[in-house]
């Protein structure tokens, strides 16, 4: 049995004139006990709101409409509030995305680590919790001699570390990091991740990390789940996710990261944005996005399908086979027309009143395609020109200009 099971989890918002929003839609999820679960997406596809549902977190105007949430077996949501408050933080805890935000900017910091202690074992003494923070504190990095400092007396990095020795305050089975390195530099990111990673196996902790970042995920991740506009869209073994996404989302997402080691050139990325809540869009919620998308896709829910090892995807583009079909072989729709055709001449394109660039990444119309628009029509062409770069700026070099300046012509800065 999964230390963790989600399965057909609803949430729901009530918003200022009565309306209902439906944030969650629908969303199966299962993790192992010591397993780290990737949980991606756009902003706004209902990452956050996902874990805190199964924290039960969610702000006043929010609920989890149907669905179960079962933590070894027991369902969390038929819990009251007082019977899930023991639970929380001894068996489930969150470390938030802003720490600065979630720290109490008055209160010593040694204070706010001990407070779940003291709260969840009331038999335990003021000094035994100081001393356990202090061990804490030394678990993640921070000097025990820090412990009567304020939260604006640490960096970013270090105010971090203070949240993530808080969330293993009471030594939980299951911690949900919600973007933990947000608003960090690349290199205070890395040092939190390594400590994450080093935390999950020493205490044989469960993870679920929601992240951005593709590249992140498949470094700390035993598996993915990439969410959009509150649905499933794929999940899977991290390798097989990262080596072969089946749904056109997931491909666009790892084709948007830069390839440090290919040609020098601005990633593809994806037009438009997802559909607000409040307004949803017919069948697959991708599919105004979807260089795919086809008449089925536009009136037709996708069934969540399952091909080889824990690998389900939600899309009418796959074949029985477990195989992407390529744009070429299928009969589209205008607007994924219009986005194939965006995507090889690099115009912009016009996706439900969103104008955005798209790259001259090759994942459209062949050559040749007789579904291919006229040359001499141009389609989902919106807004003015891009404007002209300010001569300050220094081109990049490429292929067809050899006279542009490379790093190799700035001026060197002994150590």
């Amino acid at each position: 049995m999964a230390l963790l099971e989600v399965r057909d989890l609803v949430v729901e918002f009530t918003l200022g004139d009565g309306r209902i929003a439906r944030v969650v839609d629908g969303v199966d999820l299962d993790l192992d006990a010591g397993e780290a679960l990737g949980l991606v997406g756009e902003s706004g596809c209902g990452k956050t709101t996902t874990a805190l549902a199964i924290a039960r977190l969610l702000p006043a105007n929010g609920r989890i409409a149907r669905g179960t949430v079962r933590l070894d077996g027991q369902d969390l949501t038929a819990l009251d509030d007082a019977a899930f408050r023991d639970r929380r933080w001894t068996d489930i805890s969150v470390i938030f995305q802003g720490a600065m935000n979630a720290l109490n900017p008055v209160r010593r910091v040694g204070d706010q680590v001990a407070e779940p202690i003291l709260i969840h074992e009331p038999t335990t003494t003021r000094e035994a919790a100081r001393r356990r923070v202090a061990e804490l504190f030394e678990l993640v990095g921070i000097s025990p001699d820090r412990l009567r400092e304020y939260p604006h007396q640490f960096s970013g990095g270090m105010r971090q570390r203070v949240m993530i020795a808080m969330a293993l305050a009471c030594r939980p089975r299951l911690v949900i990091g919600d973007e933990p390195t947000t608003a960090l530099d690349v290199m205070v990111q890395a040092q939190i991740l390594e400590l994450l990673e080093r935390l999950r196996r020493e205490l044989g902790l469960a993870l679920i990390l929601i992240t951005h970042d593709l590249s992140v995920v498949a470094e700390t991740c035993d598996r993915t789940l990439v969410m959009y506009a509150g649905r499933l869209a794929e999940t899977g073994p991290v390798e097989r996710l990262h080596g072969g996404p089946l749904h056109p989302y997931s491909l666009r997402l790892l084709r948007s990261v830069p390839d440090l080691s290919g040609e020098r050139r601005l990633p593809a990325g994806i037009p438009g944005q997802p559909p607000s809540p409040e307004s949803p869009v017919s069948g697959c919620r991708f599919h105004p996005r979807c260089d795919r998308a086809m008449a089925q896709c536009v009136t037709d829910v996708p069934v969540v399908r399952s091909f080889g090892e824990a690998h389900r995807v939600a899309c009418h583009a796959v074949g029985e086979e477990g195989r992407l079909r390529p744009p070429g072989e299928l009969p589209r729709i205008p607007s994924a027309l219009a986005i194939a055709a965006a995507s090889t001449s690099g115009v912009e394109v016009a996706v439900d009143a969103d104008v955005l660039p798209v790259s001259a990444d090759d994942l459209g119309v062949p050559p040749g395609d007789p579904r291919e628009p006229p040359a001499d029509r141009p389609v989902g062409v919106a807004g003015p020109p891009m404007p002209p770069v300010p001569p300050s700026v220094a081109p990049v070099r490429t292929t067809t200009d050899a006279s542009a300046p490379t790093t190799d012509d700035l001026p060197r800065v002994d150590a």
